[in-house]
């Protein structure tokens, strides 16, 4: 071994012991007769210590280590006179008795510390180097702990990990693939898997009641600070269950990891159907951290000559409690932030609830104080209050003002990433209605089981039909989300007839599928939890990215080792592939 020790593991108690360290040079301090250099690991930060008139040879060399230098160390640990409690190692320091340059380094183009000086880019393109910060490498320690506690909770539970394969087939269903050309089949194409569904499915078939896997998927979207091209699933699916059990056996993983891993007890999980979600928060992932509920405010603003209430399908109301006091300039920067093209409302209307009784709104010459009462008797506005109202097209208008409760809600302080609140949100629709393809598309994959008692609206009313399945929500965020799968042949076959397919392409596609049901398939169901979106969260930040070893820029490009880039016109011979 080449280090008797961590850089983290010595104290007081190691006094007078001889020890050897390895480790990168983190900084150097040379105050004349002594040189200090700060000995880095991944388990903390050591001082070394060269006495110039005891070993004038070797103070020397320590002066010539540069920043990341990784060198060995031998001496003796003795009690340090400056001492240092912001380290677990500031009450000593080692006298340095042999020195060893095991490997020089180039000056790196950012600093190695808590705070950098390197950009994102810069970071993404010498990632090696961000990984020994200290905040990088924590969130990859997090993300082993959660992976660790996910397998222990699950093994715990008698699940099964099983691994399931890449090169699999393309389907035209969800996010677009990522395909890989065979050499040995001509103009043939495996796609990398969007997620295991249908292998997971006929593991159930096969009898693996309990199945889980911790698996990279891959999808060909755009990307954004909670999406990378590939990611990773905590995927599980059981038989011979109900939603009920699905909701409960999770309910457990989740309520492990909050605990062994933030130290955080949570007793209820409460349920919202979809369409009380989008009713009272304008999104099926709402931030129960915090109250805000709409109002629905048609009956108390139409009818009074206002055109742009008048002529809107829906009127909705947030109130802000104990905003009435927000200056002007304040509610003009949340009507810039609504009208941003991103939102893409066409304004804000507001009204304050003055301490004295009073109202003042930035539609008084259209509402009277009475008409304004009855909007604070609908929204529940007391006197210091501020509400805030939008409209237009119901879901516009909802996702609008989802948004702008969200922004006040980060203002007020209100989205504490200490706080955790789980949500189950439940009774989703089936199926959506498509503009462009004028035709309907399974909200969540075609495999997606009806509520029994929904089965006959198929025919009749589509839309109506609600789905057997789940989100499980956390501060905004859906880390989860799965249903109970079809099981038999004749519903399954009905479902691919709603979703557009004849016989011949849900043959081409699925048949497998579809052969394995003849064998006697368990009523089976299941869930998957985005684990980078999970690390994040207990990480207590947006992106996902710094929770990746190795992750891809905004781009989908690898900037470290430049990918995606072009092969050999040889490589493209042997794959049969001409570019054009």
């Amino acid at each position: 071994m080449l280090r008797s020790h961590h850089c983290g593991a010595l104290s007081s108690k190691n006094i007078g012991e001889e020890v050897v360290l390895s480790g990168w040079v983190q900084k150097a301090r040379d105050l004349g007769g002594m040189t200090f250099v700060d000995l880095r690991d991944r388990y903390g930060i050591t001082q070394l210590a060269f006495n110039l008139e005891s070993n004038s040879e070797l103070c020397m060399a320590a002066r010539k280590l540069g920043r990341e230098f990784v060198i060995q160390i031998e001496g003796k640990v003795i009690e340090r006179s400056s001492k240092n409690a912001k380290i677990a190692t500031g009450d000593i320091e080692i006298e340095v008795s042999k020195l060893k340059v095991l490997n020089a380094s180039k000056t790196p183009p950012f600093t190695i510390e808590n705070e950098t000086d390197g950009g994102d880019d810069l970071r993404m393109q010498y990632r090696y180097l961000d990984i020994r910060r200290n905040p990088v490498r924590e969130n990859l320690i997090l993300r082993h702990r959660l992976s660790t506690e996910t397998r222990k909770y699950l093994d715990a539970q008698s699940f099964i990990e099983v691994e399931t394969p890449y090169l699999i087939k393309s389907t035209p269903e969800g996010a677009r693939d990522f395909v890989v050309p065979s050499r040995m089949n001509e103009g043939q194409f495996y796609a990398l898997p969007q997620s295991p569904q249908t292998f997971k499915q006929l593991l159930m078939v096969g009898g693996i009641d309990k199945y889980y896997q911790i698996v990279k998927c891959f999808r060909d979207e755009d990307l954004r600070a909670d999406r990378q091209p590939e990611f990773t699933q905590i995927d599980c699916e059981m038989s011979f269950i109900e939603q009920e059990d699905i909701l409960n056996m999770f309910e457990g993983l989740t309520r492990h990891l909050l605990k062994e891993i933030k130290g955080v007890e949570l007793q209820q999980f409460p349920r919202m159907s979809y369409d009380d979600a989008m009713r009272l928060y304008g999104s099926d992932k709402p931030d129960i951290r915090f109250e805000m509920q709409f109002s629905e405010l048609n009956e108390v603003c139409q009818q009074n000559d206002f055109v742009v209430f008048d002529s809107a399908e829906l009127v909705v109301g947030i109130c802000a409690k104990g905003c009435g006091d927000w200056t002007r300039k304040q509610i003009d920067k949340l009507t810039d932030f609504v009208k941003r093209p991103q939102i893409g409302a066409k304004g804000l209307i507001y009204c304050k609830y003055n301490q004295d009784g009073t109202f003042k709104s930035s539609v008084d010459k259209f509402f009277s104080q009475e008409d304004l009462a009855k909007w604070a008797h609908k929204m529940g506005a007391q006197k210091g209050d501020l509400m805030f109202l939008l409209s237009g097209d119901t879901d516009k208008v909802r996702k609008q003002m989802n948004e702008l409760r969200l922004e006040i809600g980060q203002q007020l302080g209100l989205r504490d990433p200490k706080v955790f609140a789980p949500l189950w949100v439940v009774d989703f629709p089936l199926l959506e209605w498509d503009e462009e393809t004028q035709r309907y598309h399974a909200m969540h994959h075609p495999f997606t089981s009806p509520k029994p008692n929904d089965i006959a609206k198929l025919d009749t009313d589509p839309a109506a039909v609600r789905a057997n399945a789940y989100d499980l929500v956390m501060n905004g965020s859906e880390i989860g989300g799965g249903s109970i799968r079809i099981h038999d042949k004749d519903l399954q076959k009905l479902m691919f007839k709603h979703l557009g397919f004849s016989e011949e392409q849900a043959k081409d596609q699925f048949g497998f599928l579809m052969n394995a049901f003849e064998y006697g398939a368990p009523p089976h169901g299941g869930i998957a939890f985005g684990f980078d979106r999970l690390c994040s969260l207990f990480g207590g930040q947006e992106s996902i990215r710094d929770f990746i070893a190795f992750p891809k820029n905004n781009s989908g490009r690898d900037v470290m080792i430049d990918a995606p880039s072009i092969i050999d016109n040889s490589q493209l011979d042997e794959l049969h592939i001409k570019l054009k």
